[in-house]
C-alpha cells in the first residue's frame, strides 16, 4: 500500500477553480465580442448590409439582443 501516492486535495481543488476561472475569462471574451461585432453591424450602410445579405429586420433584432446572448 505504500506504493500509492498521495495527492493532495488542494491540487484537484486548485484545477476545479482554474477550470472555473477559464471558463468565465472566454464568456467575458465573447460578450465582448458580440458587443464589437454588433457594433459594427450598426454602423453598416445599405449597400453593405445588401452585400451581406442582411435585412434591416435581421440587423435591427440582431441589435436587440443583450451583450450576453
Amino acid at each position: 500500500m505504500n506504493n500509492f501516492l498521495d495527492i493532495p486535495a488542494s491540487t484537484t481543488q486548485s484545477k476545479a477553480r482554474f477550470t472555473w476561472v477559464r471558463r468565465l475569462a472566454r464568456s467575458l471574451l465573447d460578450s465582448l465580442e458580440r458587443a464589437r461585432t454588433r457594433r459594427l453591424l450598426a454602423q453598416l450602410n445599405d449597400r453593405q448590409l445588401s452585400d451581406l445579405g442582411i435585412t434591416h429586420a435581421d440587423r435591427y433584432q440582431e441589435l436587440d439582443k443583450p451583450f450576453w446572448r
